[in-house]
């Protein structure tokens, strides 16, 4: 019953971020310190939270895969707080079988959204199920490349740089030394010139 209570405000708090296009992270907290007419959020609805705000990237690419052609950003706001609190139960709460992850899910849907919803979540939390180990190898391979990416540009960060105040180095010259400007080329040809032997 417990659970069932926390899943409920767990449900609230992502629904009304939702709404007001605020980060799951931010209005948790603010609930956490002003939980407002209600009793302070349950232990396990702030654990949900902050697990969905943390994979949310995984947990809405395996529900928009789910839902073939559909997209996540089409449900229903009430429809997409549960879908993404039960994939977060199905993946990553070891202690909670996928099972009664989804009938806590469409117990919520009846009392909640529309009577159709049941069956869609039912199909889109099957899916997740299904292919848990799968999307959970995905999240892994593309965290392993922002590591890298981020390793990479750390690294291009850290490579020195040529200082700009610094003397550039001697580079040849094509202006001529004080011993070649002597010489013209006007003089060499003067001097080249022979006396005319008809004395012109």
């Amino acid at each position: 019953m417990a659970r069932s209570t926390a899943r409920k405000r767990a449900m609230n708090t992502l629904f009304e971020a939702d709404i007001r296009g605020q980060e799951f992270t931010d209005l948790l907290d603010a609930r956490i310190v002003y939980p407002g007419a209600q009793t302070p959020l349950p232990t396990y609805a702030i654990e949900i939270v902050r697990g969905v705000a943390s994979h949310r990237r995984t947990i809405d690419k395996a529900l928009g895969e789910a839902l073939n052609s559909w997209e996540v950003k089409r449900m229903p706001a009430i429809d997409r707080a549960l879908a993404r609190m039960a994939a977060w139960e199905i993946l990553y709460n070891e202690e909670i079988q996928a099972g009664v992850a989804i009938d806590e899910a469409l117990s919520l849907a009846k009392k909640y959204s529309g009577e159709d919803t049941p069956d869609l979540l039912f199909g889109v939390l099957s899916t997740v199920d299904q292919k848990s180990a799968e999307i959970l190898a995905d999240e892994i391979a593309w965290q392993n490349e922002r590591a890298a990416l981020a390793a990479a540009d750390e690294a291009d960060a850290d490579a020195p740089t040529q200082d700009a105040s610094a003397p550039a180095e001697d580079t040849p010259s094509d202006e001529p030394t004080s011993e070649e400007s002597l010489f013209s080329p006007a003089e060499d040809s003067a001097d080249s010139i022979t006396e005319d032997p008809q004395g012109n």
